[in-house]
């Protein structure tokens, strides 16, 4: 019997956020928007009112919706910044975690070069010129360092002008710095990567600068080979 109640109700909840998902995709719904009451969403649904109701306080914990008083429940615009931790902690726990993180990695800010080239502007240059200056200044430090590493390729990102890119990146700003950080405190053992860390950046940010397609894939390339280096450098550590 307690079985059957636990099917129901994860079958509920289901229904509940498949309504709201369903309706903010198709644009039916938008932040700002007030639900139906909890009465008739249940009726909608052919779900108890109690089940609906903790349903919508598991939305509100999401940042999906807000409860207000003599209100009712309003659709809000999520805060995507919590997905850092969700990713942190998800992909923390995996054998192959630097390996798989630097993968994803490399399509993201490849994919972003791409756009960059077709979409950034004076500023997103200027932002870019500023991120790379500062790899050079901290090239002794490793939490700076690191954390200078991170800014400059989420500066490509950023420049892309892509929405779901910049989500998808930050979504790993957590993991992304931690082995940022691994890999400068490998560049104060080997003195000689340095040179090679700074001069990689620069490469990158000369190919942003040229909008020739084929000169653009070149760069692509020559950006995943300098990644999978800091893959190794993150399994040495």
């Amino acid at each position: 019997m307690e079985l059957k109640r636990a099917d129901e109700g994860e079958k509920g909840f289901e229904k509940v956020f498949a309504f709201l998902r369903d309706r903010l995709l198709a644009g039916s719904l938008k932040p700002g928007d007030r639900l139906i009451s909890e009465r008739d969403l249940a009726i909608q649904l052919g779900v108890s009112r109690p089940l609906v109701r903790e349903a919508l306080r598991a939305l509100s914990m999401l940042g999906i919706v807000e409860i207000q008083e003599r209100i009712g429940t309003v659709v809000t615009r999520p805060d995507v910044s919590v997905l850092n931790d969700f990713f942190t902690f998800a992909l923390a726990q995996q054998a192959d975690m630097p390996d798989d993180v630097m993968q994803a990695r490399v399509a993201i800010e490849c994919q972003g070069i791409r756009l960059a080239c077709e979409r950034a502007g004076i500023a997103d240059f200027e932002r870019l010129q500023t991120a790379l200056a500062k790899i050079g200044q901290t090239i002794d430090e490793a939490d700076a360092g690191g954390m200078a590493d991170f800014e400059f390729h989420r500066t490509i990102v950023l420049a892309s002008h892509s929405q779901t890119l910049a989500v998808l990146h930050n979504s790993m700003a957590g993991l992304l710095t931690h082995v940022h950080r691994n890999r400068r405190e490998l560049v104060q053992a080997f003195p000689s990567m340095k040179t090679y860390l700074i001069d990689d950046h620069r490469r990158i940010f000369e190919g942003r600068r040229v909008t020739d397609v084929d000169y653009h894939l070149r760069a692509c390339e020559r950006f995943g080979q300098a990644l999978s280096r800091e893959s190794v450098d993150a399994r040495v550590r």
